[in-house]
C-alpha cells in the first residue's frame, strides 16, 4: 500500500515541484518548436526543408502532444493567408471577434478541419506515407492518450495536471494568442494588407510566432525576425539544424538595400527594390500620413472643430492597419475624413497610386518604371516636404 501511495504521489521519478515545472515547460516548448518549424515554416510555407529523421520526430511528437493532423493544420493555415480577414478566413478576430478567437480558437480550428474542401484545396504536399494514413491521421487521438499514460507514470497524480497544460498550450498560445492578439494588438514593421501585428519583439514563448506581422509581410520566409532588437528563437533552432546538416533553408525575407545618397534617377533596379520592399515602404509612407494627421488634429482642436477631429482621429487609427479590409462604408468614412485637408488628400491620392505599382499584374516592366518615375516627379513637385524627402529616399531602393 505504501508503494502504491508513493507512486500515486510522485510516480516513477518522485520529482520535486521545480523539476515538475521545468519538465512541463520543456515539453511544451518542444511542442511549440515542432509547430513553428515543422508545421508552419516547413510544411505550410516551404521556407525550409527538414531531414526525414527530424520531420518524423516532429510528426511523432505532435501526435503525442496535440493530436493535430499535419494536412489539416497546413490547409487551415494556408487558407488563412489566402483569405486573410475576408469571408472564409478560418480564425480572424476581425470576423469572429477577439474574444472568440482568443478563448475559442481551438473550436474554430476543429470546425474548419471538418471542411473537406479546405483540406483538399490547401493541404497539398503534406506527408502521405503509411504512418500518416494508418497511425497519425487514423488514430489522431491515441497519441495524446499515450502522453497521458507517460505523464502519470512518471509523475503520479500531478501527471494529470502536466498533461492538461500540454493539451491547452497550443490551443491557447497558437490558436488563441497568435491568431487573435496577433491580428489585434501590437506593433507593425510592415504595412501588409491585413491587421497582423508583432505581439512581442522577443519571440521565445511561442517560438518566434510572436513576430506575426513580419511573417505576414514575408510569408514564405523561414526567418521571422526583421529588426536588430527582435529575437526569433525558432530561427536560432533552424540555424542549429542547418549546421548539423538536418535542415536546408530555402527562403528568407530580402534584406533592405539602399544605394548611395544623391542617386540621380529611377531605374529598373529601383523598381525591383520598390516591389521587393513594398510593405516596408508603405509602412514609412504610413508614418508620413500619421504625422500629417496629428498636425491636422492639433489645428482642428484649436479651432474647436471637434466633430471633424473625432472623424480624423478614427481614420488615423486605421492607417497602415489593413484598412483595405474594412467594409466599404467604413473605408469611405476614413477617406472622407482624410479629404478635409488638402495635404492629406494629396497624400491619400499618392498612396493609392503608389500601391498600384505593385498591385498591377498586366503592366510591363517598362510601363511600371515609367509610372514610378512619374510618381517620384509628382511627389517632388507636391510642395509637401515629407513627401519630397520620401521620393528622394525611394530612388535609393534596390533589389
Amino acid at each position: 500500500m505504501n508503494d502504491f501511495i508513493s507512486f500515486a504521489a510522485g510516480g516513477l521519478l518522485q520529482a520535486n515541484w521545480w523539476q515538475v515545472v521545468l519538465f512541463t515547460l520543456g515539453m511544451t516548448h518542444v511542442t511549440i518548436v515542432a509547430v513553428t518549424i515543422f508545421l508552419h515554416r516547413s510544411q505550410a510555407h516551404r521556407g525550409l526543408d527538414l531531414h526525414p529523421a527530424v520531420m518524423h520526430f516532429f510528426r511523432f511528437w505532435l501526435w503525442m502532444t496535440t493530436g493535430m493532423v499535419t494536412k489539416e493544420w497546413v490547409s487551415i493555415h494556408r487558407k488563412h493567408h489566402a483569405r486573410c480577414e475576408r469571408e472564409g478566413d478560418p480564425h480572424s478576430p476581425m470576423i469572429y471577434g477577439i474574444g472568440k478567437v482568443l478563448f475559442s480558437g481551438a473550436e474554430l480550428y476543429r470546425h474548419e478541419s471538418k471542411n473537406a474542401e479546405t483540406v483538399s484545396k490547401f493541404g497539398h504536399g503534406t506527408p502521405d506515407d503509411w504512418l500518416e494514413r494508418n497511425v497519425y491521421t487514423r488514430f489522431s487521438a491515441r497519441g495524446i492518450i499515450l502522453m497521458l499514460i507517460i505523464d502519470v507514470a512518471l509523475f503520479g497524480a500531478i501527471g494529470f495536471t502536466i498533461w492538461a497544460i500540454q493539451m491547452a498550450w497550443i490551443p491557447f498560445w497558437a490558436a488563441g494568442v497568435v491568431n487573435g492578439i496577433g491580428h489585434y494588438f501590437g506593433y507593425r514593421n510592415f504595412a501588409s494588407p491585413d491587421t497582423s501585428t508583432n505581439v512581442f519583439p522577443i519571440g521565445i514563448l511561442i517560438g518566434g510566432e510572436e513576430l506575426h506581422n513580419n511573417h505576414h509581410a514575408h510569408g514564405t520566409s523561414a526567418k521571422f525576425s526583421s529588426k536588430w532588437y527582435e529575437l526569433d528563437i525558432g530561427w536560432i533552432y533552424i540555424l542549429g539544424l542547418k549546421a548539423l546538416g538536418l535542415a536546408k533553408i530555402k527562403k528568407v525575407a530580402p534584406k533592405l538595400k539602399l544605394e548611395a545618397t544623391g542617386k540621380a534617377g529611377v531605374d529598373l533596379r529601383t523598381l525591383q527594390g520598390v516591389i521587393a520592399h513594398r510593405y516596408e515602404i508603405l509602412a514609412r509612407y504610413t508614418g508620413i500620413m500619421k504625422t500629417a494627421c496629428k498636425d491636422e488634429l492639433v489645428r482642428l482642436k484649436a479651432s474647436k472643430a471637434d466633430t471633424k477631429a473625432d472623424a480624423l482621429a478614427a481614420a488615423t487609427h486605421w492607417l497602415g492597419r489593413g484598412e483595405e479590409n474594412l467594409a466599404p462604408a467604413e473605408r469611405a468614412r476614413i477617406e472622407q475624413a482624410l479629404s478635409l485637408n488638402e495635404s492629406l488628400s494629396t497624400l491619400v491620392l499618392m498612396r493609392h497610386d503608389l500601391v498600384k505599382l505593385w498591385d498591377s499584374s498586366t503592366s510591363s516592366s517598362e510601363q511600371l518604371l515609367h509610372d514610378l518615375q512619374a510618381w517620384c516627379q509628382r511627389a517632388q513637385q507636391s510642395g509637401i516636404a515629407s513627401l519630397e524627402e520620401f521620393a528622394l529616399r525611394l530612388r535609393r531602393y534596390a533589389a
